[in-house]
């Protein structure tokens, strides 16, 4: 193996700065333009600065905040260029002309918490649609790559540019201004912000599509970014109920699958595995929920989560409590999805024949006709009670309705073993 050469070091050295540092950088510089797509552009001039000359210059002892200097600098110029905001131009060019050092961004430092909340919240502005969220989140203050957010959602990078394109270009026509919303809209903007970084766990916990059944690196970065926000807004209940129900969630991912990569069913796993020190902090933020207000959804969904944690066996599971927690969570939000999982706990806690009656009722919402858990959970409950030609049908139909390739194979194999069993 060849020695990797100073210059390459340093190149490797900045890719790793960005990918920890570019949301405060974007966020920082558009705290001045108060443009999210002009800041984006000027941080990747600051990006290509970087590149330029810390292969050649070294790198800086604050490289964050050099490149949070260095885009701002530019800042400046495009606002000079324009002619507008001439009193904070000036105030601007002071504090900025003395050159970059590693402590020039002091007063950055004090102010750049309010401007990443104030970018998260530009990003997750409901007047996107929530997949151009996801995309302009995990852009913004992920720093993922267009690639990475494709290969992540499994579409193309010109579907994923065009999204991210047009997500900047209608939060500038909206005229969304770069701030915190006032009380007005603040739990509205608030959910929406929250809804982004579950959709992204989600969609990494367990991928809707393609033949991976875990996608660890979007569980990472919503996790992530729900640490983040536990920062920013410690005083929100639902912001470390999410986290809670993250960190928990999270803590099973090395035992969901196989070493073939194929899923293994909660009961089914070994529970040795699962990351004692993320079920730790899931719980430490779930009685931070709790000291702080009366639960909203993902309070009640971390409370679920918690009651697996807890179990140290399948048969410890207080499915009776989980039912419950379920129908606590059906009257905060409704759903069929939830009426259909408040069905599972009842099964396991009064019997499969009291799961399938409540899952039944669920067989004409317009929501679940092509949600392929409704059939898999049908197929499970009827292979309980022995009723296996029913099970297989609903099983193989199942199989047919999602479109993960690992779960079509455990979906089919379980079809399969229905079908043995009633020949």
């Amino acid at each position: 193996m060849s020695p990797v050469t100073e210059p390459e070091a340093a190149r490797r050295t900045v890719e790793t700065v960005w990918r920890m540092e570019s949301a405060r950088v974007v966020a920082g510089i558009a705290g001045v333009v108060r443009d999210v797509g002009l800041a984006e552009e000027l941080a990747q001039d600051a990006l290509v600065a970087a590149l330029e000359q810390w292969p050649r210059d070294g790198v800086p002892a604050n490289p964050g905040a050099w490149l949070t200097a260095v885009g701002k600098r530019r800042a400046v110029d495009a606002l000079r260029r324009r002619r507008t905001q001439e009193r904070t131009l000036a105030e601007l060019g002071r504090d900025l002309d003395d050159g970059v050092t590693p402590d020039l961004d002091a007063a950055v430092e004090e102010t750049i918490d309010d401007d990443l909340l104030r970018l998260i919240f530009v990003a997750c502005h409901p007047v996107l649609s929530p997949i151009a969220r996801a995309a302009l989140t995990l852009r913004l203050l992920g720093g993922l790559t267009v690639g990475e957010i494709a290969r992540a959602f499994l579409t193309s990078e010109s579907t994923v540019g065009q999204r991210i394109t047009r997500a900047k270009q209608t939060l500038a026509t909206a005229h969304v201004p770069f701030e915190v919303p006032g009380p007005a809209e603040r739990s509205e903007r608030r959910d929406s912000v929250l809804e982004v970084v579950y959709l992204i766990f989600n969609e990494g916990y367990a991928a809707t599509a393609g033949d991976d059944w875990v996608r660890p690196a979007l569980c990472q970065e919503a996790l992530r970014l729900a640490r983040l926000l536990q920062a920013l807004m410690p005083g929100e209940p639902e912001v470390h109920g999410l986290a809670a129900l993250l960190e928990i969630q999270a803590s099973r991912t090395a035992a969901r699958s196989g070493p073939d990569g194929a899923p293994i069913l909660l009961n089914d796993q070994d529970r040795g595995r699962w990351d004692q020190l993320l079920i730790r902090r899931g719980l430490a933020a779930l009685d931070r929920a709790r000291t702080l207000g009366d639960p909203g959804p993902y309070t009640v969904q971390a409370e679920i989560a918690a009651c697996h944690a807890r179990a140290r066996t399948p048969e410890e599971t207080d499915w009776a409590r989980i039912a419950g927690l379920y129908a606590d969570l059906a009257r905060i939000v409704p759903s069929p999805v939830v009426e259909l999982n408040r069905a599972v706990a009842v099964a396991q806690a009064d019997g499969p024949a009291a799961g399938l009656e409540l899952a039944r009722r669920l067989a004409d919402e317009p929501a679940l006709v092509h949600y392929h858990l409704l059939p898999s959970v049908l197929g499970d409950l009827l292979a309980r009670l022995g009723r296996h030609e029913e099970a297989h049908a609903e099983f193989a139909r199942a199989a047919q309705l999602t479109g993960n390739a690992r779960e079509r194979a455990l979906l089919l194999d379980r079809a399969a073993a229905c079908r043995s069993k009633k020949s």
